[in-house]
């Protein structure tokens, strides 16, 4: 009787561990909108890795997104997100779906790939006057 109760124990707790705690949001956080370069002079309007994100939108050098919805789920570095984005690299190309992990690193720094092993570091491009 003891191990059956032991078992309900962990399976309880680690189906209760299991469900991470995803916020869903409509739009890309403010924090995280803006124009995103790589390195001291990846903010140059010509630059191939820069990215632009809006409050609904994803723009990259080879495709332009809305963005449907973004998942804020906790980390041990904190919050990650992820946008589930409708993309296309011309007006003429049917859209596909596409996700964007999106990690903050600090102050005007961010990590964002297709996946965790793929994340670019961006810094934060100054506002044009």
């Amino acid at each position: 009787m003891r191990i059956a109760s032991l078992l309900i124990a962990v399976v309880a707790f680690t189906s209760y561990s299991a469900l991470a705690d995803i916020k869903r949001h409509a739009s890309v956080p403010e924090a995280l909108q803006g124009t995103w370069g790589v390195g001291a002079d990846g903010c140059k309007p010509d630059d191939k890795l820069l990215i632009v994100l809006a409050a609904k939108s994803y723009t990259g050098a080879n495709a332009k997104c809305s963005i449907d919805w973004v998942s804020e789920t906790a980390s041990p570095r904190g919050p990650t997100y992820s946008a589930h984005m409708q993309c296309s690299a011309s007006p003429a190309q049917k859209a596909s779906v596409s996700n964007l992990i999106i990690r903050p690193d600090g102050a005007d720094k961010i990590s964002a790939g297709a996946d965790f092993s793929h994340l670019t570091a961006y810094q934060r491009c100054p506002a044009k006057p």
